[in-house]
Order: C-alpha cells, then structure tokens, then sequence
C-alpha cells in the first residue's frame, strides 16, 4: 500500500521558482473561476471556499500553493498526511501560518487541514494529531471510534457527512435517504462537530444531472441546520464541486470547491 509513494519523496520542501510560478498561475485561475461563478450565481464574493486537494503532491508544492493564498488544503491517504504534516507544520509556522490542528492553540492565521478521502478506523491515530475535519465520514462506526479517539486525545475533530448522491457503486458515502437520521446521529456525538455535507458529482455530462445531485445535498444540509436538533448548528458547509464541475456546484450552493489538477496540473502518481 506504502509502494505508490515510492515513486515522490513527498516530504521535499524544495520548489523551483518555474514550479511555485506554475503553481501560483493555477491558484489564481481557479480563483478567478470561483469568483465569476459566485457572481453568475449572484452570491456573495468569498462566499465560496477553496480546498486544494493535494493528492502526490509534496511539501514544496503545497508551500507554494499556500504562498499563493490558499487556505484549506485536503489529503486523500492519510499516509499522505503523515507523510507531509511535519514539514508543512514547520514552513506554515516560519510564515506566522498555523495548520490544521496547530490552530486550536495559536492565534495566527489558519490553514485547514482536512482529510477528503477513505479513512479507516486503523488509520485515524495518525491523522488526528494533524487535521481538524475528515470529510468522508459514512456511517455510524466510523464515527463514533473519531468520536472516542478525539476525546481520549482532549479535543473535537470537525467531519462532514458524505452522501453518495450519484449512487454510483464506486463512490462512497451514505444512501441521500440515510442521511438526515445519521446526520442526527453523528452530529449528537462528543468528540466530533458536524461540519457539514460532502458529496462528489456524478460522472456524467448532463449539467441538469450534476446539479439535481448538488441541489438534493443543499436541501439535506438546509433540513439538518433548521432541524433543532442537537449539534446540528454547525452544519453549513457543502463540500461539493472539483475541477470539472465547479461552478455547477457554485450554482448550486456550494460552500467548498476540492480542487486539485487545474491548480497543480496532472498527478505525479496515482
């Protein structure tokens, strides 16, 4: 499983001035996309935010991207996490940046750290020294050992609920009809917040299709936060929209874009 990361040291802070210019060209242009897609939607400029999902991408890499503005970073693996946390750790400390869990006690400016892909309960001691949301949270199980592990470590872990709105079989996440009741389950929980709602587009090219899945996810959220129940406040995120379907989701909604390849160009790996 550790063999994919053989092929980058992942931990290298270096970055060439050509590389963090590529870098810096790419946050801006999706930037830019973000803001025109808010103002085609008549929303609120900055009402979106922009997660760069940093899948085989190495310290230096995601430095740049931070030197450029961004502010919320997402890893797939958590061997990523552990792989890359110290050194970005280091750097976002040296810039007066605090990432990720680093945020809890220091003032400085915050970078999210979030983990945007499958999590297994074996896994989630390493990565909760570092990051403050999981976003691929599914089901009752795997919340409640979050749950349990972040309260034996002193603090709460942000998640999001993730529904498979698509229903495709190969992607993760709850059934849409399972979602208000576990919604309610998990954000009742000690230990973790309830967030939010995450959901990846269906793999069509039907803009009407797309949209009904990240409009279904807005109502869900919508029923969630003015339901009353307890702990279900915090839930206003929705994590919805990547490179390809962006401004769908803007349309839409959405509160958080994960993009990844039209800021740092094809994956190094897969």
């Amino acid at each position: 499983m550790v063999a994919y990361m053989d092929h980058k040291d992942l931990g290298n802070r270096q970055v060439s001035q050509e590389r963090a210019r590529q870098i810096a060209d790419g946050v801006k242009r999706v930037a830019d996309r973000i803001a025109k897609a808010e103002d085609s939607a008549g929303r609120k400029e900055g009402s979106v935010t922009l997660l760069a999902a940093t899948k085989t991408r190495d310290v230096g890499e995601i430095m740049a991207a931070i030197d450029a503005g961004v502010r919320r970073i997402g890893e797939n693996r958590p061997q990523e996490v552990t792989a890359k946390a110290q050194g970005l750790l280091e750097l976002c400390r040296d810039k007066g940046l605090a990432l990720g869990t680093d945020a809890a006690d220091n003032d400085s400016p915050s970078v999210g750290f979030h983990l945007i892909g499958q999590l297994q309960s074996n896994k989630i001691n390493k990565i909760l020294p570092y990051v403050d949301t999981v976003e691929s949270v599914d089901g009752p199980s795997l919340a409640r050992k979050l749950a349990t592990r972040a309260l034996a470590s002193g603090r709460t872990v942000g998640i999001l609920l993730e529904v498979n709105e698509s229903g495709e079989q190969a992607k993760s996440g709850c059934a849409p009809d399972q979602a208000l009741d576990l919604a309610y389950e998990l954000a009742a929980m000690e230990g973790i917040r309830l967030k939010g709602l995450m959901t990846v587009g269906a793999h069509v090219d039907d803009e009407a299709v797309i949209r009904s899945g990240f409009a279904h996810l807005r109502g869900l959220r919508d029923r969630i936060r003015d339901s009353g129940e307890p702990g279900t406040d915090a839930c206003t995120m929705l994590s919805m929209g990547m490179t390809g379907d962006m401004e769908y989701a803007v349309a839409e909604g959405s509160t958080e874009v994960r993009v990844g390849t039209a800021i740092f160009g094809p994956r190094a790996f897969i």
